[in-house]
């Protein structure tokens, strides 16, 4: 029987598979939990007494237990700093993609804001724009999407005019961004509106990374889009957007 601390560090989140390859059958496993050494959390779902766990102990768990999972989204974006002036009070949900249906145990585990488990991912399989952020005092690394990739799968998500007009404010704050990187990403990107609506987003926002996109190694699909009901149709994209925000009149939204 392996020993649990050459076996399990304190942070982990680990099942009995888990443990069962590292050494620790079923029999040590009730009896670590009976005399205190480890906790279940959840059903199946055990850790080393210890500290409050913070949500990236999760994350790098489902990592170590052969999930393919990154942070996307929002969060990566807030991670990179794009959303300092949108902040609406309170911690908003970790946004986690993944190839894989991920465990039950990440919807019900308590800790730290909680989790939304994106269901549109824009990039399918794809691993482009990827970035590996260092977390606690083992440096575990923690795969989040660039503010590349970030903007992209945002912009799969956006429905109202006020996110477009959110999301528009941000990019002006992205001077920095890769044109090399949106590129190879705009064109693995297998969402269509995605693609239409950040470089819309990009094209007003007026940044000089944009003039180096090349829009025609871009499957950018036919047809016109609707993004938002009853709005006015952008010519270049073929997608209907608020009249007030191509208009340049983004106070009337409010």
């Amino acid at each position: 029987m392996a020993a649990l601390d050459s076996v399990l560090r304190e942070g982990l989140l680990v099942d009995r598979t888990w443990l069962g390859k590292h050494g620790i059958g079923a029999t040590a496993v009730d009896y670590y939990l009976r005399s205190g050494k480890m906790e279940t959390l959840v059903h199946g779902l055990y850790r080393k007494p210890g500290p409050p766990l913070k949500w990236q102990n999760a994350v790098y768990s489902l990592m170590l237990l052969g999930y393919n999972v990154h942070v996307g989204h929002m969060t990566a974006l807030t991670y990179h700093g794009y959303d300092h002036y949108l902040r609406l009070g309170g911690a908003q949900r970790i946004r986690l993609y993944s190839i894989q249906k991920l465990p039950l145990w990440v919807e019900k585990v308590e800790i730290g804001p909680g989790f939304v488990m994106m269901k549109r991912n824009p990039f399918a399989g794809d691993a482009l724009g990827m970035v590996e952020v260092p977390f606690g005092a083992w440096d575990w690394p923690i795969r989040y999407s660039t503010p590349e990739r970030a903007f992209i799968e945002l912009a799969s998500t956006i429905e109202t005019s006020e996110e477009i007009l959110q999301v528009k404010m941000m990019l002006e704050g992205a001077a920095n961004l890769r044109p090399r990187q949106l590129q190879a990403l705009l064109e693995a990107c297998e969402n269509i509106k995605a693609k239409r609506l950040f470089l819309w987003l990009a094209r007003m926002a007026g940044h000089s990374w944009y003039q180096h996109i090349d829009t025609s190694g871009i499957n950018l699909g036919t047809g016109k889009r609707q993004i938002v009901p009853n709005g006015t149709l952008d010519s270049q994209f073929m997608i209907t957007v608020p009249k007030e925000v191509q208009d340049g009149k983004e106070e009337s939204l409010f």
